[in-house]
């Protein structure tokens, strides 16, 4: 019976961390092309990207390549010659934002819709679909209802962001980097001012909320969400963090393999969409890696509050509360802190402060430093030093499961290996038939030393000799064959990789919408024909082109302040009134909130600097 694929996907940062989010089991990888990705600061270069594909179709893992900003005409060639480049490499995919691309002579990658391209609507997806898209990442604002819907109407991949930094926007809707430091999120730039304090002020000025980070989102975690995303329709749940370090990975991807497998282990229809087997020699925990407190943002609509006020750093896990203090040291009922840890805790006035154990004694914690710290204190490692070093070893070992075959005849052995995907090879070694003085002895080694695969990326699972009585053959010998036998398999693994092949065949079908605004992040002539191709009458360039941002929305976000701060005006039980019009700012910048009850839906609108 065939089963349906689910993909664990994983970022990389660079080749290492792919490799090991790949050893950690991660069915595929997306890693940044050498220029033009949405994190401008992790590109690689195509010999390490080369190298990242090896090693995952080894295990018939997939390699994304994100190209996944937007283009001025004078770069439209470069990225060409960057597309062909992946492409020729082996390359599984391409992400990508700028729809000017699908006016180039692409070579025939399965193309890969960014979520900065704002899909968020069975109209929008469908579209992509028609116009020769092979996957879409999906709006990570939606609900399981409204994934449900974009499923029933579309029969293309659905990828979703199932853990990791939210950004407070729409992806591909913000502007404000832009428009404050000149540093486009559109062109893999982002200076992260959502990452801000804010002050909110109401119509008579009074300042309702003094320097919080107000725009500022905790970390999604959906591990628990899994069958109802399946159920959904998503078959590639993705880990964000392409700028996130190898524990952080390691840690991550390790947690949801246990999570994708337990929901397969009970669903038969649904299975891995890679080969091997990952044995981890630690317990995953996602308290224990960088996180500004867990979300499952609006998954199931909105119900929580995502902001993350007080802090926009990593808080990480609750380790207990502060019992005692003496002159340079404290006490806590917690057992596993270690010399080294980083802890944290927040202040009367909901200030994060931190601090390094220096030393522990008995049951005396020696920091260094006591500022502010008092009993009652609650506390949270953030830097988990000893977790860390665990991660920075080699944590897990993947293997591909294999079985052998062992025939022994008058001039030669013959040995054929078969791997858990079905591929089979053969290797003969010439060798006279010599009886063996204990046929019985003889046979025990043939076992035991065919299974032996040492650093090599399989377990044998099954050994059958032939004959029962075999010849003597030298221990060498057999670890001669087995090895040989291995390296031969491994070409032909490699020569049978299911690489998809998808050749663009452009079409005219009608865009969902005539007109479009910035918000379309049309920045070069190509995507202008793209999109007047497909029934667009009007398209205005992107904001990147504006000389003037002030009085232009440079957030659209479905996160709310009103909510956030119990004064939503569609709750009956919010109390808290707020006089509009509404005001943030950074002491700098001014902006306005808008807001579209309606739709649920808020709106920042640069209005200018602050007044000195």
């Amino acid at each position: 019976m065939t089963t349906i694929p689910l993909e664990l996907l994983a970022p990389a940062k660079n080749t290492d961390i792919g490799m090991a989010a790949i050893d950690h089991g991660a069915d595929a990888v997306y890693i940044g092309a050498p220029k033009f990705s949405a994190r401008a600061d992790a590109g690689n270069t195509p010999a390490d990207i080369s190298r990242l594909i090896r090693h995952a179709h080894l295990y018939y893992a997939r390699v994304y390549v994100a190209l996944n900003t937007i283009f001025t005409d004078r770069e439209i060639p470069l990225a060409l010659d960057i597309i062909n480049t992946v492409f020729d490499m082996g390359a599984d995919g391409l992400i990508i934002q700028d729809a000017g691309l699908l006016e180039l002579n692409l070579p025939p990658i399965p193309l890969i819709a960014s979520t900065q391209m704002h899909n968020n609507t069975p109209e929008k997806v469908k579209f992509l679909e028609d116009v020769g898209f092979h996957r879409v990442i999906l709006a990570r604002e939606l609900s399981l209802q409204e994934i449900e819907k974009i499923r029933l109407e579309t029969t293309i991949e659905l990828e979703t962001f199932v853990h990791g930094s939210l950004c407070v926007s729409y992806s591909g809707q913000c502007y404000m980097s832009q428009a404050v430091a000149q540093r486009s999120g559109n062109r893999g730039v982002c200076a992260q001012p959502c990452r801000s304090r804010y002050t909110l002020t109401d119509s008579t000025g009074n300042r309702v909320v003094d320097r919080k980070f107000l725009l500022s989102l905790k970390d999604l975690n959906l591990s628990r969400h899994i069958p109802d995303l399946v159920e959904a329709g998503v078959t590639s749940f993705k880990i964000e963090g392409r700028l996130k370090e190898m524990d952080y990975v390691k840690n991550t991807v390790a947690a949801y393999r246990i999570a994708i497998d337990q929901f397969i282990k009970g669903h038969p229809a649904y299975g891995r969409s890679s080969a091997g087997t990952a044995t981890l020699a630690f317990s995953p925990d996602l308290n224990r890696t960088f996180h500004r407190g867990y979300t499952s943002g609006f998954i199931n609509g909105r119900k929580e509050k995502i902001a993350s006020l007080d802090t926009q750093k990593s808080i990480g896990q609750p380790v207990g509360t502060v019992t005692a203090m003496g002159k340079d040291f404290f006490q806590i009922s917690n057992r596993t802190l270690v010399n080294g840890d980083g802890l944290c805790f927040f202040t009367r006035e909901k200030n994060l402060v931190g601090f390094r154990i220096d030393q522990i004694r008995e049951n005396r914690i020696y920091p260094n430093s006591l500022k502010e710290l008092g009993v009652g204190t609650p506390l949270f490692r953030n830097h988990d030093h000893a977790f860390i070093r665990l991660m920075k070893k080699n944590a897990a070992k993947r293997q591909i499961a294999l079985e052998i075959s062992f025939t022994q005849e008058q001039n030669g052995i013959c040995l054929k290996v078969t791997d858990e995907n079905g591929n089979q090879s053969q290797y003969e070694e010439p060798l006279k038939f010599e009886a063996a003085q204990n046929p019985s002895r003889m046979k025990e080694q043939i076992y035991t030393h065919l299974s032996r695969t040492g650093d090599t990326p399989y377990t044998v699972i099954q050994v059958n000799v032939h004959p029962e009585v075999p010849g003597f053959i030298p221990l060498s010998t057999l670890n001669d064959i087995r090895r040989k036998a291995l390296e031969n398999h491994t070409q032909i693994r490699f020569q049978a990789f299911p690489r998809q092949r998808v050749q663009l065949a452009p079409n005219s079908v009608a865009y969902p919408e005539t007109e479009l605004t910035f918000n379309a992040n049309v920045l070069n002539g190509y995507a202008q024909k793209f999109y007047r191709r497909h029934g667009v009458r009007h398209v205005e360039p992107a904001f990147e082109t504006l000389l003037n941002a002030t009085g232009k929305t440079v957030m659209t976000t479905r996160y709310c302040i009103r909510h956030q701060l119990d004064a939503c005006l569609k709750r009956p039980e919010h109390k808290h009134l707020l006089k509009e019009p509404l005001r943030i700012d950074d002491g700098r910048h001014r902006y306005r909130l808008a807001f579209d009850c309606k739709e649920c839906r808020m709106s920042v609108i640069l209005e200018g600097l602050c007044r000195e």
